[in-house]
């Protein structure tokens, strides 16, 4: 066997390979042999198959397997001696011309490329800062309570906040269009069940009245037909029911699963929870910023096969969660190329990653892996119970250990960059946290 590297690209490489068939026959049959004591065939005992008649039946199956094993052989020892990181799978063709005796073969692969971190120094990460009080419990709970609204007939005009029954009718050049025309239709003022001018015209209602108003559907709006176009629709009022809050009361508390409906407990279980929250957004706003960092400090060619097995990967990811959501998939394409940006940048803050864990000894430790689950478990009724079932099973723990590494690699990034801490709101933690 002889082999010899070319290198065609920043990471692409080719390798020769000759494949010795002399003992590429010598291993088909010693493997035919073996075959032959086990085969079966009509008319002979189990071990009494003539060898000529196991070659004639299994000769070529088996040809094919041997001279795989001995390609991939030469392939692995070759870049085992030269010492090369094969990223993906390499494509192996044979060579039109060969030598007697021998088969040439072609092998081209990609290598992981050197990772090497940049200086942090300089890099600058903003670290929100927010102490949960009295009004962001406050805030929640009145959250809490128009999540538990409920509404009684009321005697008068509709107003914001109120829920409405309504028949609607709507033209488009005076046909009635698809999907403009409903009976008994309950909407909330004001909720943005609506488009805004429709949303508007159901104020200063009483039931009996009707109206006709005109309403031009946004240009982006989803239904190709009615996008930029201006209707006519006719509303008929059916019904006003004014919103009612619980009061913040034991039966409240209850309805949130505290015992015995203690208000105080209640507070002290929001507040716990909000602390958490807070706790997570600012952990992932950081998080976000720190990866972005060593991102930017390293400047190296991805492996465009690791780019399209994590693209391929993304795909049925997406296909699953259409299936899930009551698509059918097979009306809908999925392309590889809408993954592709995407599917390079994580590609690249993978090997990063596995770069800087690697030099720094920064893998998750048992007691770091516990206080995540711990931590997590708070979120539950039954605490012990989700203890449980991540350290049932190996497999149930990968996650967290991955999220374990992350919180590593972060911490070592800030300890390399200029980090300093912001005060924020409660609204604009959480808005950032949306946007992002």
């Amino acid at each position: 066997m002889q082999t010899n590297e070319v290198t065609l690209g920043a990471l692409e490489r080719r390798i020769d390979l000759v494949v010795n068939l002399a003992e590429v026959e010598a291993q088909v049959a010693a493997r035919l042999k073996n075959l032959g004591r086990t085969v079966k065939m009509a008319g002979f005992r189990p071990g009494k198959v003539p060898l000529k008649m196991v070659e004639q039946s299994y000769g070529p199956q088996v040809r094919n397997e041997v001279l795989g094993d001995a390609v991939e052989a030469a392939f692995s020892k070759t870049v085992q001696e030269q010492n090369l990181r094969v990223a993906g799978y390499p494509n192996i063709v044979p060579k039109e011309t060969s030598v007697e005796g021998k088969m040439e073969f072609v092998a081209t692969f990609e290598v992981f490329p050197e990772v090497a971190v940049g200086d942090l120094a300089a890099s600058e990460i903003e670290r929100p800062s927010l102490a949960v009080g009295d009004a962001e419990v406050d805030r929640t709970i009145e959250v809490l309570r128009k999540q538990r609204t409920t509404f009684v007939k009321a005697e008068r005009a509709s107003q914001e906040g109120d829920r409405v029954t309504i028949d609607f009718t709507g033209r488009k050049d005076g046909e009635v269009f698809e999907g403009g025309q409903a009976s008994d239709f309950p909407v909330v003022v004001g909720g943005g069940q609506m488009l805004p001018d429709f949303d508007a015209a159901l104020r200063g209602l009483n039931v009996g009245d009707s109206k006709t108003f005109d309403l031009t559907f946004p240009a982006e709006y989803h239904a190709a037909n009615l996008a930029g176009q201006t209707v006519q629709f006719e509303i008929a009022l059916k019904a006003v029911e004014a919103p009612v809050l619980p009061e913040v009361d034991a039966t409240f508390a209850q309805a949130l699963g505290v015992p015995n409906g203690d208000t105080a407990k209640m507070r002290e279980e929001i507040k716990a929870n909000l602390e958490r929250e807070v706790a997570r957004r600012i952990r992932a706003r950081v998080r976000d910023q720190a990866l972005e960092v060593l991102s930017k400090a390293c400047a190296f060619d991805v492996p465009k096969a690791l780019v399209d097995g994590e693209a391929g990967r993304m795909v049925e990811a997406a296909k699953r969660d259409l299936v899930q959501r009551g698509v059918d998939v097979k009306n809908v394409p999925v392309s590889k190329d809408w993954f592709t940006e995407q599917a390079s940048n994580r590609v690249k803050l993978g090997l990063i990653v596995a770069e800087v864990v690697g030099k720094n000894s920064l893998n998750a430790k048992p007691e770091q892996i516990r206080a995540r689950v711990d931590d997590l478990a708070q979120t539950y009724e039954k605490p012990e119970d989700v203890v449980r079932w991540y350290y049932s099973k190996p497999e149930h723990l990968r996650d967290i250990e991955d999220a374990v590494v992350e919180d590593n690699v972060v911490e070592w990034v800030l300890g390399q960059a200029k980090v300093s801490d912001k005060g924020f709101t409660f609204e604009e933690l959480m808005e950032q946290a949306q946007q992002a």
